[in-house]
């Protein structure tokens, strides 16, 4: 990856490969899910807080990867799914396959397979004349006949504990890589008269690594494609599947229209009867039903029903759009709740304010909330109206019913019903356009 990160921690749609992984695990049924981890685990351990965690103190190979899980593998009977970090295409259903197949076919292994146009790079699987799995030959291993083969091992197993716990210890380095290859187990559980089979995966791209940026590039591709598809599928409408993007757990209700370079992403919600886009990106955010969003940037906010936001709106986290209310054209919002039917229709900042219902904030309004310390509130109570260009200098109470006159800077609390002024008195220079081109000199 060229990169100091860890393979595993980069995001695949707004996720790490490693949750990809576990996820599938836990969506499978696997509630119990071991992870080893190696390089990096300082970053890599925060990721899987839901899994059981052993340390690979050494890098010596994936035979050695299995074998620091030994012990937790030794407390548990039945059998266990060993998965890549870095494969994270691999779909639940196929997991849940595999292991279904081990159990009922009573084999000490089972492999996931695939078959590859071009299998340079990979294991190949080697079957006896009945189809069964006789070893598993590394690239740099393979003789020219091998290396023909087109079947190819995923690294991913279901394996009988009791049988791999019997043969990790006989593993050795005596390979071009000197490592421990957990490949070698197959070998020697054939060798023992064990049975081990094999299932081919019924697309090939669930066995695909991500080894480079290129490879993660390709696989956000084909989850972006199969994502939208079962979107649109359930009722989404979208005027360019490829221009929009849609993460892993973001749910979508039917009769929503997205439209393109829109990006939704984290734990996001979009009800019924909403037009998402263009140019959006939302993320970590809940949207009311039949709510517009147009070029918007949208992060940890709550947007309740039948609200309007945009164009060029910024809903910054701890932002809550009431019902009927509205965000305009270069709008900046922050950790502020906009009541119902309230507007703050164009180029303004609200922070740290609550804004009661029917507010209207005028253009070029500004709550002040920072005084270079401390952040301070803002309340406007229901029904005021704000006129254009106030600044409002927090901490500061504008209470119902009240009007600010345009251009005010407000420094003190608005009493319900009041009109507030903040600005200075008007003058006017008679004779000044002469005086200053000089004409009046004599």
């Amino acid at each position: 990856m060229k990169s100091s990160m860890p393979k595993v921690a980069f995001d695949l749609l707004g996720k790490p490969l490693i949750r990809w992984v576990v996820d599938a695990a836990h969506e499978a049924g696997c509630d119990d899910v071991i992870t080893v981890l190696g390089h990096r685990r300082d970053i890599v351990e925060p990721l899987v807080h839901d899994t059981s965690v052993v340390y690979q103190l050494e890098q010596l190979g994936t035979g050695h990867a299995v074998k620091m899980a030994a012990d937790e593998l030794s407390k548990r009977d039945g059998y266990v799914v060993v998965l890549s970090g870095d494969s994270p295409l691999i779909a639940a259903s196929t997991i849940e396959r595999l292991a279904t197949s081990a159990q009922e076919s009573g084999c000490s292994a089972i492999v996931l397979t695939h078959i590859a146009e071009d299998p340079y790079g990979y294991g190949r699987v080697i079957r006896d004349m009945v189809g069964n799995v006789t070893r598993i030959v590394e690239q740099k291993d393979c003789t020219e006949a091998e290396a023909a083969v087109d079947e190819c091992n995923s690294g991913i197993y279901a394996f009988k504990i009791s049988s791999l716990l019997s043969h990790l210890d006989e593993l050795s380095t005596d390979n071009s890589q000197g490592e421990y290859y957990l490949t070698d187990v197959i070998a020697k559980m054939v060798s023992a008269k064990e049975k081990v089979g094999a299932i081919i995966v019924d697309d090939p791209i669930e066995a695909s690594g991500i080894n480079t940026r290129v490879q993660l590039a390709q696989a956000s591709k084909f989850l972006q494609r199969r994502i939208n598809r079962e979107f649109m599928l359930a009722g989404v409408s979208m005027l360019d599947p490829d221009l929009v993007w849609i993460g892993p757990d973001v749910k979508i209700a039917a009769d929503v229209d997205i439209l393109p370079m829109t990006m939704l992403m984290g734990d996001t919600t979009i009800e019924s009867g909403c037009i998402i886009g263009p140019n959006t990106r939302i993320t970590d955010s809940y949207i009311g039903h039949d709510s517009t969003i147009d070029e918007c940037v949208i992060i940890e906010s709550i947007i309740d029903d039948n609200v309007a936001c945009g164009p060029r709106a910024y809903l910054r986290p701890g932002t809550h759009m009431c019902s009927g209310s509205k965000a305009g054209t270069h709008v900046e919002i922050k950790k502020s709740t906009i009541g119902d039917g309230s507007k703050v229709p164009h180029l303004s900042y609200i922070g740290d304010a609550v804004i009661g219902s029917g507010v209207n904030i005028g253009a070029g309004s500004i709550t002040c909330n920072y005084d270079g310390v401390n952040k301070h509130a803002t309340t406007i109570g229901d029904r005021s109206f704000v006129g254009s260009n106030t600044m409002m200098v927090a901490p500061v109470n504008i209470g119902n019913d009240c009007t600010i006159g345009a251009g005010s800077v407000i420094t003190d609390d608005v009493p319900d019903g009041s009109l507030g002024i903040g600005r200075s008195r008007q003058k006017n220079i008679d004779g000044y356009t002469e005086k200053k081109n000089g004409k009046n000199s004599e």
